[in-house]
């Protein structure tokens, strides 16, 4: 009977351990994107979502694509940033930083926000360009589409962004009200 109550806390112990290293996981990142949000005037939530979604808040990680860090960014948006910011010496391997992963990320969620400001909503649209590309969502945006984010979730092709839409949107309001910019 005895093995079976240490059995029992050290799951218990195991299972706290699991939770509270997530907790700090998911806390650790949270000053480059506070940052980063403040610098480019988006709502930190909502960077902090992507980068649930991109990294799981893991700044090593790197994408089938060539895609780095938190933020998961391609070299090509990375070198925009830097060339928009006039960032001496910059080298895409810089962006497994966490700072300048989201600096560079988060000027480029800007900027194609700004592309969709004239529909009901700009965040679907932003997140199906920051996962599938421009042409893609140009492709999709049709019609009702054009200005309607309900209309342009069902039309977007590829089940994976689709996906990858909501669950950043859902992300996003799970942070919302945790999440507030300081």
């Amino acid at each position: 009977m005895k093995w079976l109550w240490f059995v029992l806390l050290l799951l218990v112990g195991c299972a706290y351990w699991y939770w509270w290293h997530l907790d700090w996981l998911e806390r650790s990142q949270d000053r480059p994107i506070r940052a980063a949000a403040r610098r480019y005037a988006v709502d930190p939530a909502l960077v902090k979502a992507i980068v649930w979604q991109e990294s799981r808040f893991n700044p090593h990680v790197r994408g089938r694509a060539g895609e780095v860090g938190l933020m998961q960014i391609r070299e090509e948006a990375a070198r925009e940033w830097a060339e928009a910011e006039r960032v001496a010496g910059f080298d895409f391997e810089h962006c497994v930083d966490p700072i300048t992963n989201t600096m560079a990320g988060t000027w480029y969620l800007k900027k194609i926000l700004n592309r969709y400001t004239k529909t009901d909503n700009p965040l679907p649209y932003a997140l199906a360009d920051f996962n599938a590309g421009r042409g893609n969502v140009l492709k999709w945006n049709s019609g009702e589409a054009m200005t309607n984010s309900a209309a342009f979730m069902t039309q977007i092709g590829f089940p994976g962004t689709k996906a990858y839409v909501a669950s950043v949107l859902a992300r996003y309001e799970y942070y919302r009200p945790r999440f507030r910019a300081n």
